[in-house]
């Protein structure tokens, strides 16, 4: 199906960070763009807000006139995550109409222009939203469709008047095999979606597929280490390609000096926290100086990057209180995220909030959980997000918490830490995870600064 040819587009699961971001886009296009989701969330309020129609109610008698029946410019676009029994989603099934997933839209859209695709299984929001930000804010210009609201122009979508696309790939469901980028850029292969893949190796290999699709003349940059031939390396390394050195923290700020063969840029000044972040920088600002971009302008858009939200954001920072969100939600995740909690506030007493994510990434990974989470000082944990799965015997929070060896660990409900946060107002709270934990972000918000 050819972009041109689209005027109407459906999206069954409208309120995904993704797939909001492609609504957005065919909205700004002048689309009639219509959708689908479970629930009303502050997300799915601002794409009502600024135009798209959207129901909550899973019934065909919900749908408009205009998606009762396939036409040849319809486009009805889905997420693996709708559950299979879905009444919208079969109706268009059944009937035939053009059905694609995100990514397969997002390969329509990349076709014929110029595509930088970040892949990873974490690290990919943050790098693709500095990549985003750097060419926007230099002037250089892009379109870009993030996997985070990028706080510097709250949105997850950027549109451009050139011809080149910045999109996060992502390799959920091997979704990343759609794309055919021109710079390819893979963070990390941590074992993850082990449900999908079985092992770490099929992982892998859908990994170098994805490498393997960069078009002629394309450059591939990887984080070093990573065991991908025939790339450019990135890390806060002497022995990468391009490299993050001198790293420093100055005040609440990272600070570093960029270097590879032909540049040099001393003094970079970076919001973001941790040495996870340096090195998300550190690749984009390399694809940045590849384009041509002028170095003095990259450093200064790297400067007032504001960081991306539920990435490591400050929801209350004051004398007497830290409230940091964050989404991690992996083992290698939690890691980086508090090792840099514990760089930029050493001497704090560090309580955690963890919603696991899915009871077969608990499962899999239950051991690596407990030992990052057992570094904490306090652990408040709560049920496990299902998303797209049901229970599974054995596996819940309790199974979890078991394996923790830290003494001051808990299972609480959410009513219950907001609660506990009322009462005890400690001094330095973290919440992690990608389930509906950033419901109780606004509660413990307003508890801490009414303290």
């Amino acid at each position: 199906m050819e972009l041109s040819k689209i005027n109407r587009v459906f999206f069954v699961g409208v309120g995904g960070i993704g797939m909001s971001a492609l609504a957005r886009y065919f909205a700004k296009r002048g689309q009639l763009v219509f959708g689908y989701d479970k629930t009303r969330t502050r997300l799915t309020e601002t794409l009502e807000n600024e135009g798209i129609l959207i129901t909550y109610n899973d019934e065909i008698s919900s749908l408009p006139e205009t998606f009762l029946n396939p036409q040849e410019d319809t486009l009805v676009v889905y997420t693996p995550a709708i559950p299979k029994n879905s009444k919208i989603l079969n109706h268009f099934r059944d009937l035939d109409f053009t059905l694609k997933k995100r990514s397969e839209v997002l390969g329509i859209i990349s076709k014929g222009m110029f595509c930088i695709g970040i892949a990873g299984t974490h690290g990919k929001t943050t790098t693709s939203s500095i990549v985003a930000h750097i060419l926007t804010d230099t002037g250089y210009g892009c379109t870009a469709f993030l996997g985070g609201i990028a706080s510097n122009y709250n949105s997850n979508v950027l549109y451009g008047d050139n011809n080149v696309v910045v999109v996060e790939a992502d390799e959920y469901d091997r979704s990343f095999l759609t794309l055919h980028p021109d710079i390819a850029v893979i963070t990390s292969m941590d074992a993850d979606h082990l449900d999908i893949y079985g092992d770490k190796s099929q992982l892998e290999e859908s990994f170098r597929l994805y490498a393997s699709q960069l078009k002629d003349e394309g450059k591939l940059y990887v984080h070093e280490g990573l065991p991908l031939g025939n790339s450019t390396t990135y890390a806060a390394s002497l022995t990468a390609n391009a490299k993050a050195i001198n790293l420093r923290v100055e005040g609440a700020k990272f600070v570093f000096d960029y270097a590879d063969d032909y540049h040099r840029i001393e003094n970079i000044s970076l919001m973001l926290p941790g040495k996870h972040n340096v090195e998300n920088t550190t690749v984009a600002i390399a694809i940045a100086l590849q384009l041509g971009i002028n170095p003095e302008k990259v450093k200064q858009a790297v400067a007032n990057f504001k960081g991306v939200k539920r990435r490591f954001e400050y929801i209350v920072n004051n004398e007497s209180q830290i409230y940091i969100d964050d989404y991690a939600h992996h083992p290698e995740e939690l890691k980086a995220c508090f090792d840099a909690v514990r760089q930029l506030y050493p001497e704090q007493k560090l309580t955690v909030i963890f919603q696991p994510h899915l009871f077969t990434r608990t499962r899999d990974f239950a051991n690596d959980f407990a030992s990052v989470l057992s570094t904490a000082d306090e652990l408040l944990l709560l049920d496990i997000y299902p998303a797209r799965e049901l229970p599974l015997e054995g596996i819940d929070a309790q199974f979890l918490l078991d394996k923790i060896t830290l003494s001051n660990k808990r299972v609480m409900g959410k009513e219950a830490v907001i609660q506990y946060v009322k009462d005890e107002k400690p001094e330095l709270i973290l919440t992690v995870g990608a389930g509906d934990i950033d419901t109780i972000i606004e509660p413990l918000k307003n508890i801490l600064n009414n303290a």
